[in-house]
């Protein structure tokens, strides 16, 4: 019995050890579900954190006991060189960067799906056959409390524009945003604000200034925030603020009253999968009924029909098309983040 128990347990290490080891790009974290002895074995490389996602995929293993679930987390921008230049076999991929999953589709790296759960999906939120939106995703901004303690808190970006460039020393080492040379979440906020208005080119002039700080990742920021290291932080995803600040926080979100983009969490089920029909399995449950009611509830990730988002009056929906693909065109994105370098980078 202990030999038996002995032998799935190193089998398992084999398995995952090898999975990284053929892997170049950086993994985050990965984590098996299910029993060690399931029929079969999905792979989901995403970009939504673990802790965010467990509901949803403990949902699905309880409606499929006889599946195992191996959750990849990394980058955006390393997921899609996973797939476009590493080919790695991934069953489905989940991704905050809505250009990068266009650009894998577009590029002839997804497989179509034609199923009864997915060809319900809203219009607004599938592209073809191949994209297909599961989680809407407010970007906004959060503040330290205590450095707004005797401060207006901005409503537009023109107000925090005036805001930060009149408190220097307030502000000074003690903004943070993402960094679009290397997140892919960050390059799409960044291009997505820069077609929206031309504050943005004027916001990223003085945060440079002052020395704005540049991060990977959201989660990153709110800590940053809620510690008070940073005063305030700009373009990060709502949803995982609202899900993990406590009632007692000093971070605050703000949602700019002059526009908030909306993104959707895409999913695609790459041609480089040796499991799609375990891929599509998973896909159906996450825009079924069932799934979206523990995405919105549990997972605390807004699904589709989410009533908070759908009456914000500044929403802007960042539109799933091929306008996606504008800012991703090899020239323009080196242009871009030349321009974007010299505003924030000024040293």
């Amino acid at each position: 019995m202990r030999s038996s128990v002995f032998a799935s347990l190193l089998g398992l290490l084999c398995l995952l050890t090898g999975i990284q080891s053929a892997m170049a790009f950086e993994i985050e974290y990965q984590e098996r579900f299910g029993t060690s002895n399931a029929a079969s074995v999905i792979r989901i490389l995403s970009s939504t954190d673990s802790d965010r996602f467990k509901p949803v995929i403990n949902g699905f293993i309880k409606r499929n006991p006889d599946l195992g679930v191996h959750y990849v987390t990394a980058s955006t921008a390393n997921i899609y060189a996973a797939i476009a230049s590493e080919k790695q076999p991934f069953d489905l991929v989940i991704s905050s960067a809505m250009d990068l999953q266009m650009k894998l589709a577009n590029d002839g790296f997804t497989k179509a799906v034609n199923s009864t759960q997915t060809s319900l999906v809203p219009s607004w939120a599938r592209w073809r056959t191949e994209v297909f939106g599961f989680a809407l995703e407010p970007v906004v901004m959060l503040i330290s409390k205590k450095d707004f303690a005797n401060l207006p808190v901005p409503r537009t970006r023109r107000e925090m524009l005036a805001l930060i460039r009149n408190n220097a020393s307030i502000f000074k080492d003690r903004i943070g945003t993402y960094n679009p040379e290397t997140s892919g979440a960050g390059y799409l906020f960044s291009t997505q604000d820069a077609r929206q208005s031309d504050t943005f080119w004027r916001l990223a002039e003085v945060m440079g200034r002052l020395n704005a700080k540049l991060y990977c990742c959201t989660s990153k920021m709110i800590e940053a925030v809620e510690k008070g290291d940073l005063a305030l932080a700009y373009n990060l995803l709502g949803s995982y603020a609202n899900a993990t600040l406590p009632a007692d926080s000093n971070a605050q979100i703000v949602a700019f009253e002059d526009y908030t983009h909306i993104l959707l969490r895409t999913a695609i089920i790459p041609i480089t999968s040796k499991n799609p029909v375990g891929g599509i399995r998973f896909l159906d449950f996450l825009v079924s009924p069932d799934g979206q009611s523990i995405l919105d509830t549990e997972a605390k990730l807004p699904a589709l029909n989410n009533s908070v988002i759908d009456k914000l009056a500044n929403r802007k929906p960042i539109r799933l098309d091929s306008g996606l693909l504008v800012f991703l065109d090899r020239m323009k994105k080196a242009h871009f983040l030349r321009e974007w370098s010299a505003a924030l980078i000024q040293n």
